[in-house]
């Protein structure tokens, strides 16, 4: 059998030029990066604001587990599907992270005959995109440091800066660091932090900013630290707006690849689903929905958190209407829900599957709060038996959801027609009536309540000291109004990821709260989520390799 990647350098690929021309863009449009990748242009994507807009299908899946569910897969095979069966479509996604593909989850372009490519370019260093969001992050903390040194005008509480460093890998020896050590001329010494790049509030406002207006206002207001009488000190107090936006202005621009079958992707942004908001950027989703008649997107993780953020972040502040969502599981991660470990799997298991379906039942219960229609797809395997998707099948069409299985990762476009024809039915025939969980005007205990309470199932909520204090700060300095954005742990509802299934009768804990206002959200840490990830005793990176000819192997 192949491997991902080796299916991906064995394609054809199409100059994305020619890519272009199933979207009516012309080379003009583009800025070339080689022959396979290119950004759209700011000129064009002004130029497409008085078109209508396509229909938007969110991708988003039960709990991730050993197992595997395939949503980034299914993504773009139905994306291959739809253009199977002569529609428009454009696949919208995010940009992997090095840490994770280096870490324990490998490549993020897909799988087998449903990914993007150029697979290696993606999963590697691709426009730079995300080195840009890196420096600019760090130009920020250096100047922090700087304006102390040179005498501290802003008063900074040097015990009180709260923005911190950020690299796009794994690395827990970074997590909590000291700086300014040496003489007097190498800085104050302080305590100091790294977050991995993708949860850097400079990726949130990246996926957020409408154009460089809304970019330079929303860095204006980033938090970097309080001053010794309590009150914020941004980003544009120490004069740093400009020298960032620069940074990032390349960085603004989507980007164009193709899949396997020379579907349009555009591939933009990557914060993380479980510790930021977990989507792509609001300007590749808004030009996908100009471009094409059917934009499919995708939410990070399980749809107790990507699927929520979707919809309680991103489409609350860009305005977008999802119309339908696809909820992706997979016959083998059931069973691994129901108690049945990874090494037992393959065999048919009823018992299982009942005591595990309850995982899917809770997502599905979750999204059809959002009164969006929900169709749910078995990912399929060749282990899977004809009772075991035939209890699914049944399980999900009592509930009042559509239901197809998808063979993507086997057969590409072809493998996902079933589903793309149920996901057109279902547009055609279930009206979206999306509403967000909760109001702006909701105290945000009582949105954090709401998400813990309606989304995860939990009892109730337990916050540290210090979380009070800062809920309660968070308020005073009138940043109430704003959303929550829960950061948790991917493998169960709870914030214990041991409890698989439908854990109930739980309290989530909140350990911290910090505001990323120019994000627009307020963070809220549960239980042992990390900002920083470590790499696993065997990480994917001593499986990546280049050899003589510059060929890279292992990247999944």
């Amino acid at each position: 059998m192949k491997s991902d990647i080796e299916i991906a350098q064995e394609a054809v690929l199409e100059p994305i030029t020619m890519v272009a021309e199933k979207l009516d863009m012309t080379q003009e449009d583009l800025e070339l990066y080689g022959k396979y990748k290119a950004k759209i242009s700011d000129e064009y994507i002004e130029s497409l604001k008085d078109k209508r807009d396509g229909k938007l299908i969110l991708v988003t899946a039960i709990n991730p587990t050993p197992a595997g569910e395939g949503k980034t897969t299914v993504s773009v095979g139905l994306g291959q599907a739809f253009d199977k069966l002569g529609k428009k479509a454009v696949v919208a996604l995010r940009e992997p992270s090095l840490g994770p593909c280096f870490g324990i989850k490998g490549g993020a372009a897909g799988g087998g005959r449903a990914q993007v490519v150029p697979m290696e370019d993606l999963n590697l260093h691709f426009t730079g995109d995300f080195h840009a969001v890196t420096s600019a992050n760090n130009l920020l903390a250096a100047l922090i440091d700087n304006h102390i040194h040179q005498g501290n005008e802003l008063q900074i509480d040097t015990r009180q800066i709260v923005w911190k460093r950020c690299e796009d890998m794994n690395d827990r020896a970074l997590r909590n660091i000291v700086v300014g050590l040496g003489g007097k001329i190498d800085g104050f010494v302080r305590e100091d932090h790294f977050v991995i790049t993708v949860a850097s509030e400079i990726m949130a406002i990246l996926c957020l900013a409408e154009d460089m207006k809304d970019l330079k206002e929303r860095l204006g207001r980033i938090i970097v630290a309080y001053n010794y009488g309590g009150e914020p000190v941004t980003a544009a107090d120490l004069q740093a707006v400009g020298a960032m936006a620069a940074l990032l202005k390349d960085a603004m621009k989507p980007n164009l690849v193709q899949t396997l079958e020379h579907t349009p992707a555009l591939i933009h942004g990557g914060p993380f689903a479980n510790i930021a908001h977990g989507c792509n950027s609001v300007r590749a989703t808004r030009t996908a929905l100009k471009l094409a008649d059917y934009c499919i997107t995708e939410a990070g993780f399980g749809a107790d958190l990507g699927a929520e953020k979707f919809f309680d972040i991103k489409c609350r502040m860009a305005g977008l209407k999802p119309d339908a969502v696809v909820l992706v599981a997979t016959i083998r991660a059931l069973k691994y829900n129901g108690g049945v470990p990874k090494a037992e799997l393959n065999g048919e298991n009823l018992e299982a599957l009942k005591k595990g379906i309850v995982n899917l039942e809770k997502h599905v219960e979750n999204l059809q709060k959002y009164e969006v229609p929900v169709v749910v797809t078995l990912n399929s395997f060749v282990t899977d038996t004809e009772a075991e998707v035939r209890f699914v099948r049944e399980f999900c069409e009592q509930r009042g959801c559509d239901f197809a299985v998808s063979q993507v990762w086997e057969k590409g476009g072809e493998g996902g027609v079933a589903l793309a024809r149920k996901v057109i039915e279902t547009l055609e025939n279930k009206e979206s009536h999306f509403r967000v969980l909760y109001d702006d005007s909701a105290a945000l205990e009582e949105k954090i309540a709401i998400v813990a309470k309606e989304i995860y199932g939990a009892s109730g909520v337990n916050y540290t000291a210090a979380a009070k204090k800062q809920l309660q700060k968070l308020t005073q300095l009138g940043f109430g109004g704003l959303p929550v954005c829960m950061a948790k742990n991917q493998y169960s509802l709870s914030d214990n990821p041991a409890l698989l299934g439908r854990p109930e009768g739980f309290e989530m804990n909140v350990r911290e709260v910090y505001v990323s206002a120019g994000a627009g959200f307020v963070v809220v840490l549960t239980g042992d989520v990390m900002t920083m990830p470590g790499l696993p005793k065997r990480p994917a990176a001593f499986r990546v390799d280049v050899n003589e000819k510059g060929v890279i192997t292992g990247l999944f």
